[in-house]
């Protein structure tokens, strides 16, 4: 866990390191190249040591030094495959492409479902099998296996991430034309397309969602790029800047772009931001904030995974600030632990709450339900008075690199104790 006193003076700046949901489909592309993968800005995560241990477990030749990981896919094999640790992840589910380009079958452990609702595999069993494989399941595992058709396919993605960065994994290996319809626009997909691109693989792109891949195979080159920043992270500490900064925190690498309408709403709450140079935001502490509402929606709309962040900025707001969370039915459950620090959140229905302030937060004990929640929790500890607690840590661990000690960079009180 986590123990946090209060900390509103922080100062200096940040920079933020490579994306969690950029990283994890650019590991598993390694699979498809019968060369060495160079990946650098490499976010320090469990969720990387995870995929990491698995291609070991193929036999892959991997080094990984500072935020550099070296990959050599070249010789592989099933003789010593462990799944047991991407069992832990959702995003285990992009292995499916490699494992059935290098080996016609792939079994992949069942994605868990999260506290945050249930997130439909449908687009990916559908597109495995319209493109020719056949699929089973048990308890325990997605099965896939065959040859893949031999004809051009048109499949839709439904502007799921997981689901269009794993079609396009695949299209790649294919020798004909895979059209994805429908497809998700997020920073992350286009990192992957970017990293194919420099494969030499064909990806053309359209404005209605649609993404054409023109597959030649498995890819025999070596390809080095560079893991984008994570423009969640910097909504994170774009957060802790606007209620914990003594005046300011400038965030360095803060994909400003991808936030416009984060930002957007930010803005409408009273906290003041400055473009400054190499895309860095200068983000002050703003004392006096009014309601808001907002609502979730696929990029480039306000992104689901920074509205807990956004949550705790609205425990500080004069009025009644509303959430409609329209991708997940579960994702506003963990409201309940502002409870605990004398927060006034009302879920009023699965999709749909509303928080009223503004609240002096206090001490508690809370728990992370997820990564996003747990990163919530961990900055209300920071303006709540006294010393707080959060515990399952482990969540935060999967997906921000170096959270703590940023955070002891910038001046905040807290430590790891077990």
């Amino acid at each position: 866990m986590f123990q946090i006193k209060q900390s509103r003076h922080l100062s200096w700046g940040i920079t933020i390191g490579g994306s969690k949901n950029a990283a994890l489909p650019l590991i598993a592309a390694s699979l498809l190249l019968e060369g060495t993968t160079i990946l650098t800005n490499i976010p320090n995560i469990l969720d990387v040591h995870d995929f990491i241990h698995f291609l070991e477990s193929l036999g892959c030749d991997i080094r990984f030094k500072w935020d550099t990981l070296t990959i050599d896919a070249s010789v592989v094999s099933l003789d010593n495959i462990d799944t047991s640790k991407i069992a832990r992840t959702r995003a285990g589910i992009y292995f499916i492409a490699g494992l059935l380009a290098r080996f016609w079958k792939a079994n992949i452990p069942f994605p868990q479902w999260d506290k945050i609702g249930k997130r439909p595999i449908d687009e990916h069993i559908h597109g495995y099998t319209w493109m020719g494989f056949v699929f089973t399941e048990t308890k325990e595992k997605l099965c896939f296996s065959g040859d893949g058709s031999t004809k051009d396919v048109t499949i839709s993605a439904y502007f799921a991430v997981t689901a269009t960065n794993n079609l396009i994994l695949w299209a790649t290996s294919r020798i004909w034309t895979t059209t994805i319809q429908l497809a998700a626009f997020e920073p992350h997909v286009f990192n992957l397309i970017d990293f194919l691109r420099e494969a030499r693989v064909q990806i053309d792109i359209r404005y209605d969602h649609t993404i054409i891949v023109h597959g030649k195979g498995v890819p025999k080159v070596s390809v080095e790029q560079e893991i984008i920043s994570d423009y969640l992270q910097s909504g994170t500490f774009i957060i802790i800047a606007a209620l914990c900064a003594e005046k300011y925190i400038d965030i360095k690498q803060a994909r400003i772009a991808d936030l416009s309408a984060f930002l957007y709403k930010l803005h409408q709450t009273g906290v003041k931001t400055e473009d400054l140079w190499d895309d860095t935001l200068r983000v002050y502490r703003a004392d006096s904030l009014q309601a808001v509402d907002i609502q979730t929606n696929i990029f480039p709309g306000f992104p689901t995974d920074l509205m807990p962040l956004f949550s705790v900025l609205m425990t500080q707001c004069n009025g009644i600030s509303r959430i409609h969370e329209v991708l997940y039915e579960g994702r506003l459950n963990w409201l309940v632990e502002y409870e605990r620090l004398g927060g006034q959140p009302r879920i009023i229905n699965l999709h749909e709450a509303k928080i009223t302030g503004p609240t002096e937060l206090v001490w508690n004990s809370v728990n992370s339900w997820d990564l996003r929640s747990g990163a919530a929790m961990v900055i209300a500890g920071m303006i709540a008075e006294g010393e707080t607690e959060v515990e399952n840590i482990y969540w935060i661990k999967r997906g921000y690199d170096d959270f703590l000690w940023k955070l002891q960079a910038l001046g905040a009180e807290i430590e790891e104790k077990d």
